[in-house]
Parts: structure tokens; C-alpha cells; sequence
């Protein structure tokens, strides 16, 4: 039996603390389940934009979307689970990544290293965040286990998710020198999410599968809408952008039967949009409340 949609939303830019808590509640009530933050500099910092998120709303989770591994230590980042799990009544929700902008890695001052490098890193956290958070030594979570996310697209990233992973979030794009995402096409992600279906053999209780689309547009004219983004993804053509899983672009109706045709093609029942998309997104999730 298909898991029930849930929907969420990557709050990116910051805000003053009154428009902050007005964005969080304009989501609850557009009808988001989740209300995440990202991990980027220049961005605002995930844990305290989440207190913030959960006192001015009473229904969405909250998560981070995601976490760059690379900037955090296991204890610390215990620490801020934790802590926030606690502060926001058991609403948190642990997303965790690689990291993929090497740029950021290096105004941090923090070390990038090889993509194997930072995949052993994130193990590593994983591993021991699960131990400690299961300690007695440091602040307890309201949660008996804080669900965890984790984003991914390559083998060891998808064997990573497989044997931890609450929820697999795929981002349905490869990572090029420089932190630049490149989508991939459906056929493409149908082999990701075979292989993942395949390391996950055995789990006690399947996973959740999440999808971060990229763009949302309702219109009656997909190809004009879909032409500033074509210069960002040269190699495709207009037709190929349009049928990308991570682009959802045509009239209310059209969008919501792909929602529903990628739920069955993929398993994807947890759809995460930018910030930018909130609104756009929102008639979409209306309708499939409906049905």
C-alpha cells in the first residue's frame, strides 16, 4: 500500500524574526507537513531557524535539508540535535549530506577532501550520532529516535541511506567540480532508486522516499515558462527539461497526475520544494488532498 503524500518546504533566505515566523506560518497554512532549513553559509543557520519555526507553528515537523556533514563534529551535532528535538516538542527531523559546495568547504576553513573522503565522513557521523544520541551523557531528545534523512545519489551514498536512512531523499542529480548539480533523467533515476530498493533487502521497515523538486511552475504554456532555466542546462532540450522528475511545469491538472505517476513509477510519497516554489506548489497539494 503507497504511503500518504507529505510535502515539505527549504526556507533559504533570512529573514527578520517577524517575517521569519510569518513565512513559517504562511507554509502551515498553505498545508506543508515539514518546514526545513538548508546547511549553506549565507543562508541562516538551520537549528535556531527551527526553534523559531516550531514556536510560531503547531502542526509541521521540522528539519534540516541538509546538513553538511563536513561542517560538524558527531558530538556537537548531538548536542544540537538533542537540544533542538527537545526545544521544538519532539517536531525535529535529521537531514544529512556530503556537502557538495567546495567553496563553502573553504571560506569555513574546513577540508573537502575526495568524494569518497567525505562519504567516509559522513558514515562516520552517522555511526556515532547514533550512538551518542542514545547516550545518557548529553541532553535527551523528546524523540526515541530523531528520523533520519539522508540525501543521495551515488552507490556507497545509496548503501549509506539503505542501512540508516529513516527517509531516502534522492536528489535525482550528479554533483560536477565546483558544486554545480546536474539533473538526471527519469530512466536514470529509475536505475538509482532499483539499486537502492535492492541494498535496502532486509530493512525491519521500508523507508520513506523523498524527492527535492527543483521546480514548480502551473501554466497553460510549459515551454515559455520553462526558458530562463534552459542557459543552466545547455545539453537538454526543451522537451528533455520538462520531463526531468525534478520539474514540475504545466497546468494544475497536469502537475498533479505527475505527483501521482511518480509516486507509483518511483515510491515517492514526500515531495520537498525551494522556497521560492512555496506558493506555486501549494494548489497542488490542495487538489491531492482531495483525492
Amino acid at each position: 500500500m503507497a504511503r500518504p503524500f507529505r510535502f515539505g518546504v527549504n526556507l533559504m533566505s533570512l529573514a527578520p524574526a517577524d517575517e521569519w515566523r510569518a513565512k513559517c506560518r504562511r507554509a502551515e497554512e498553505l498545508g506543508y507537513d515539514v518546514i526545513l532549513a538548508p546547511d549553506h553559509l549565507g543562508m541562516p543557520a538551520p537549528f535556531p531557524a527551527l526553534v523559531a519555526a516550531a514556536e510560531a507553528t503547531e502542526r509541521p515537523r521540522l528539519g534540516t535539508f541538509v546538513l553538511n556533514a563536513g561542517f560538524w563534529n558527531p558530538a556537537l551535532l548531538a548536542r544540537e540535535v538533542a537540544t533542538t528535538d527537545a526545544l521544538t516538542g519532539g517536531r525535529l527531523e535529521l537531514g544529512l549530506g556530503t556537502g557538495y559546495v567546495q567553496a563553502e568547504h573553504e571560506r569555513a576553513g574546513l577540508p573537502w577532501g575526495s568524494p569518497g573522503e567525505r562519504v567516509d565522513h559522513l558514515r562516520r557521523t552517522v555511526e556515532e550520532l547514533e550512538r551518542l544520541l542514545d547516550s545518557k551523557d548529553q541532553p535527551q531528545s523528546v524523540q526515541k529516535r530523531v528520523p533520519l534523512l539522508i540525501g543521495a545519489n551515488g552507490d556507497r551514498m545509496l548503501r549509506l541511506t539503505a542501512e540508516h536512512a529513516d527517509i531516502a531523499a534522492f536528489t535525482a542529480a550528479r554533483t560536477r567540480d565546483g558544486g554545480a548539480l546536474e539533473p538526471i533523467a527519469a530512466e536514470e533515476l529509475d536505475e538509482r532508486v532499483a539499486l537502492y530498493r535492492k541494498l535496502a533487502t532486509g530493512r525491519a521497515a521500508p523507508a520513506e522516499l523523498n524527492l527535492l523538486v527543483q521546480i514548480v511552475t502551473v501554466t497553460d504554456d510549459p515551454g515559455a515558462a520553462i526558458q530562463p532555466w534552459l542557459s543552466h542546462i545547455p545539453h537538454l532540450t526543451e522537451q528533455q527539461v520538462l520531463e526531468l522528475p525534478i520539474v514540475l511545469v504545466g497546468t494544475l491538472d497536469d502537475i498533479v497526475e505527475r505527483v501521482w505517476a511518480q509516486r507509483e513509477r518511483f515510491g515517492f510519497s514526500y515531495l520537498t520544494v525551494l522556497e521560492p516554489n512555496m506558493e506555486a506548489f501549494a494548489p497542488v497539494i490542495a487538489r491531492l488532498r482531495e483525492t
